[in-house]
This record gives C-alpha cells, sequence and structure tokens, in this order.
C-alpha cells in the first residue's frame, strides 16, 4: 500500500480486542517500554484512555486529539504506533476518505512467561537493558518453586461441588487476546529460486517442511538467500528433489569454511538466562544444573571424549537436536548424559531421537525439567520390567544426578568420584 500522509483531521476508532488490566500496565512498562521507547507505551495508554468508558469500542476521536493529549506531532505519533504494531500490541486498518479514518485494534501485551520464552522480544530486552536490570526483572517475574513432594492434591472438582439443572447457553464473549509474534523469513525464497538455475529443482522440492528446514539452517548458520542457494545447487539429485542430509553436510561445511573452521552457532551456544536455574542453589544437583546451563552442546560432547573432539557423526546428531527438533542446549546436554550412562557410553541414533520427540512434546525447555523427566521414565521402565520378570532387575548404571542418588545423605566413594569429576571439568 502506498503511503498515505497522516493529517489532525483525520480520524480513528479504538476497538478492544481484549481484557486489559491492571497487571498489564506493569508489563508494558518493565518488559516492552524498555524496548520501543515511553512515547510508544503512551500511544497504547491513550488509546486504552479513549476506552475507559466504552469498552469494546471507542467514539469517534481525531487525530488532533492525540496531539493534544500526548503532546507530541503527528509523525513521533505515527513512529510510536509502527513500533506498537511491530511487537504485536496494535493492528491498524486504513479507510480512504474525506477525511480518511482508521481503526486501531488493541491487543494485550505478553505476560511474562511468553515473553520470556519469545527468542526476539527477550534477546533485544538483555541487549537493551543489560545484566543487571536483566537480573532484576527475573527476579521481579520469576516463578515461585515451593516444593509439595509430600503433599497430596485434595482439590475438588466442580461437578463435586455443583449440580447443573438447566439448558447449556453460550454466547461469543471477549477474551484475552495476543496479536502473533511474526518476522520476516530468514531466506528470500522467490529471489532463491530465481538464482538457482532454470529447471534444477521441481515443483514439489520447495514445500512447507523443506522451507521450514531451509530457513532454520539459515538461521542456524547466519547465511542470507544467495548463500544458501549455491548450497542447494549442491545438494539437488536428479530428480529435481533436495536430498536433506546433504543440505544439512553442506551448509555446515560451508560454514566452517568461511569461519576458519568454527562450528554451527547452536552447537556451540549455550542455555539462554531466561531458562536458567535461579542463582544462589549450592546443592550437589544445583551444581550439575549449573554445568549444564552454562556448557555449550559441543562442550560438553566433547568433554566424553579422550581426544576432546567430537565425531562428525556426534555433530550432526548435536545439529539434529538444536537445529530439527529445537530442543534447548542445556536440555540436549542433559540428554546426552543421559543416554551415555544409559546405553554404555554410545549414542544410539533412535534411541536419542526418541527421547528427544518426546521431551520436546512436553515442552521441555529446562535442564532441570529434562533431568526429572528422564529419572521418573528411568524408574517407569524399572517397575514395568520387574512386573514382566517378576523378580527385581539389578540397578543398571544411571546418571549421578539421578535423585535416590544425589539426595542420599551419604554417596558411595564411585558416585563421589564420578559427581566430582564432571564437575571439576568446567571449573574456570
Amino acid at each position: 500500500m502506498q503511503a498515505v500522509s497522516l493529517l489532525p483531521a483525520d480520524k480513528y476508532i479504538v476497538i478492544n480486542k481484549t481484557i486489559l488490566t491492571d497487571q498489564d500496565r506493569k508489563f508494558l512498562v518493565s518488559l516492552y517500554e524498555p524496548i520501543i521507547g515511553a512515547n510508544a507505551i503512551s500511544l497504547y495508554f491513550t488509546l486504552w484512555r479513549d476506552l475507559d468508558r466504552y469498552s469494546l469500542v471507542s467514539i469517534d476521536y481525531t487525530h488532533h486529539h492525540l496531539m493534544t493529549i500526548q503532546k507530541s506531532n503527528l509523525e513521533n505519533i505515527k513512529l510510536a504506533r509502527k513500533s506498537l504494531e511491530a511487537v504485536g500490541l496494535l493492528r491498524t486498518y486504513f479507510e480512504a476518505g474525506e477525511p480518511n479514518n482508521y481503526v486501531y485494534e488493541l491487543y494485550s501485551p505478553m505476560n511474562p512467561k511468553e515473553f520470556f520464552q519469545n527468542p526476539i522480544l527477550n534477546v533485544v530486552l538483555y541487549n537493551n537493558i543489560g545484566s543487571s536490570e536483566y537480573e532484576l526483572l527475573k527476579k521481579e517475574f520469576g516463578v515461585l518453586n515451593f516444593n509439595l513432594k509430600n503433599y497430596v492434591e485434595i482439590t475438588s472438582r466442580f461437578d463435586e461441588v455443583y449440580k447443573s439443572s438447566s439448558e447449556p447457553v453460550s454466547f461469543d464473549a471477549i477474551g484475552r487476546e495476543i496479536l502473533p509474534f511474526t518476522m520476516q523469513d530468514q531466506v528470500d525464497f522467490d529471489l532463491l529460486v530465481s538464482s538457482l538455475p532454470k529447471g534444477i529443482i521441481s515443483e514439489k522440492t520447495l514445500n512447507k517442511r523443506m522451507k521450514a528446514l531451509i530457513n532454520n539452517l539459515a538461521f542456524a548458520y547466519n547465511l542470507d538467500t544467495l548463500k544458501m542457494s549455491e548450497i542447494l545447487r549442491l545438494c539437488v539429485n536428479e530428480k529435481g528433489l533436495i536430498e536433506k542430509e546433504q543440505l544439512r553436510i553442506k551448509t555446515r561445511k560451508y560454514y566452517q569454511y568461511e569461519n576458519l573452521g568454527k562450528l554451527p552457532t547452536l552447537v556451540y551456544r549455550s542455555q539462554p538466562e531466561y531458562l536458567k536455574n535461579p542463582v544462589g542453589d549450592t546443592s550437589k544437583k544445583g551444581k550439575i544444573i549449573e554445568v549444564f546451563e552454562n556448557t555449550t552442546p559441543y562442550d560438553f560432547l566433547a568433554s566424553k571424549y579422550k581426544t576432546g573432539v567430537p565425531t562428525s557423526r556426534d555433530l550432526k546428531l548435536l545439529e539434529y537436536l538444536l537445529v530439527d527438533i529445537e530442543l534447548k542446549p542445556a536440555v540436549v546436554n542433559v540428554l546426552i548424559d543421559y543416554v551415555l550412562k544409559k546405553n554404555n557410553g554410545k549414542l544410539n541414533n533412535a534411541f536419542i531421537e526418541s527421547i528427544a520427540g518426546q521431551w520436546n512434546r512436553l515442552g521441555i525447555e529446562t535442564a532441570k525439567d529434562a533431568m526429572e523427566v528422564a529419572e521418573k521414565e528411568h524408574k517407569k521402565y524399572t517397575n514395568k520390567l520387574n512386573k514382566v520378570l517378576a523378580k527385581p532387575v539389578s540397578e543398571e548404571k544411571t546418571p549421578v544426578w539421578f535423585d535416590e542418588k544425589i539426595t542420599k545423605e551419604s554417596m558411595s566413594e564411585e558416585e563421589e568420584q564420578e559427581l566430582e569429576s564432571m564437575l571439576k571439568k568446567y571449573e574456570n
């Protein structure tokens, strides 16, 4: 759409697409303002104010009204509006006329959990406010981890308390609405296709899944469209289809060649700050979690080799877990440690992929959660085997961080040595 000049006489109405609360004001000031600035937040609050007496839709206002309330010119108001649109707080519609008409749809800010799990907004916030302020925000919005291990839930269900005798009635009620956070593809696929020799790929090649893989690889290796095009040429078979495995290998080798042998970004990236365990946990298990969180998957796996260098096969496995399955670095470390212990020091791809898929479906993002689900699955497997064999199965070697060992008053000499060895490898 061609750019239209915004005039003081242009009219607008505000439509409320959500439920806004006083808590949202806190989220806007604490999380969004450091990114989009005070002018944009002020505009949001002004539009919200326009709705105060009209909860779903405002009366007609002119943009001169905004200029008066905000003590600002139209150019600054327009910039503030675009900032709100960019982070999903506002959606704008336009109708040409005399005067022109605008509709501003207001959406809720993300709650802290959604915000800190957003890979873009979270990083931008950290870069804008610095580590000290970021840590304060983490403490302010952190979850209280209360130990309910010795408690039994006795919460009543609705049907245990209330009985219904009337016909169901429903209507379309307003709810809390958040605009999806959108971001441009890493790859311009029109440019990608036009840069390839005509007829080199078939029409079926660039389906949704293949585009997703190309985008993920482009992001992971920080490659632009034309560089990805060069790599794709080497991965097309005689049927005009892109061989996924070759694409991964060629992309990795290209990156390493261009970066003096360095590894792809995600492989040597440690756990994001917002997903780390709260600082101050000095227990043995807390120290192990700290190792998982502050060690890159490459370094963690390398520590298991006498040579200190993972094989190309294992490097490909790390890439698969981080790029395709989209597991977090600390979760990958827990998975690697668990499988090596359970599988006599071998990384069985099928076994790893099965666990990784399950953890992805469960939404496991932290080292602590990964450790807990690994222990739970191990106990479930052992109990089932005991029932089948009708006799206790001797305990196989398991990671030192399993609760039944790490929480003992006294550990065996072998377990103590294993724990100390694990921690010493990563001490500065």
